[in-house]
């Protein structure tokens, strides 16, 4: 028996929800699109699975669409933030099996700490710490917050690690770091690399560890 396909409802279309939806629809994700603006609705009739117009505030129009069915819902408007808690709240009480919200600032996130929505997304924070990695060191590609405690980032192999093996760099031992896997080209991924792996020009090195580790390293490199 195949297993049954995960239904994901995107509530408000603007950049970042528009995104999601054209993302998960490439997937093949089955994508319910709510936004109330016709003329939004309409620009993504084509791309999502279904679509609706309708305000995210009012209880009757969520059950008509059976939100409750869906695996996860995504609340991706911050600007009218008192909307945002209000379909947050809604959501969780109708039972949605996973609720992601967009978060508009600090207050707004605490807010959905204290409703207990399941994950609060902050896109321009995110962004801008990864920009803020790759500054720092030429060598950062991405950084990646797992948790509060623990990061992944990607490391451009320089000149001097060309032809050493990752046992070689001693990167668990100096930085109490893992290397969980080696980027070879957009297709190819080489996982879990062994220490006698030998590193080749162009490679690009998944590092996960502590967020302290991982700065110690990024500033005195690998």
């Amino acid at each position: 028996m195949k297993p049954s396909r995960k239904e994901f409802a995107i509530i408000g279309l603007g950049r970042f929800g528009g995104t999601l939806c054209k993302e998960l629809a490439e997937s093949d994700i089955d994508v319910l699109a709510i936004d109330k603006s016709p003329e939004r609705i309409q620009e993504y009739a084509a791309i999502a699975s279904h679509v609706v117009v309708m305000d995210a505030v009012d209880e009757h129009s969520l059950q008509s669409v059976g939100i409750s069915n869906f695996d996860c819902a995504v609340i991706s408007f911050g600007e009218d933030i008192q909307s945002s808690i209000l379909a947050s709240l809604l959501l969780k009480e109708m039972g949605v099996k996973k609720v992601w919200v967009k978060a508009r600032n600090e207050s707004h996130q605490k807010v959905l700490e204290k409703i207990g929505v399941d994950k609060i997304i902050n896109p321009e924070q995110d962004m801008a710490k990864r920009i803020a990695h790759h500054i720092v060191s030429d060598q950062i590609v991405d950084y990646i917050q797992l948790s509060k405690r623990h990061s992944m980032m990607e490391v451009i192999a320089t000149k001097d690690m060309e032809g050493k093996a990752i046992g070689d760099l001693n990167i668990t031992k100096k930085h109490f770091c893992r290397t969980v896997a080696i980027k070879k080209d957009e297709e190819t991924l080489l996982m879990e690399p062994s220490l006698d792996t030998k590193i080749e020009h162009g490679d690009i090195l998944i590092i996960m560890g502590e967020n302290e580790r991982l700065n110690r390293l990024e500033v005195r490199g690998v």
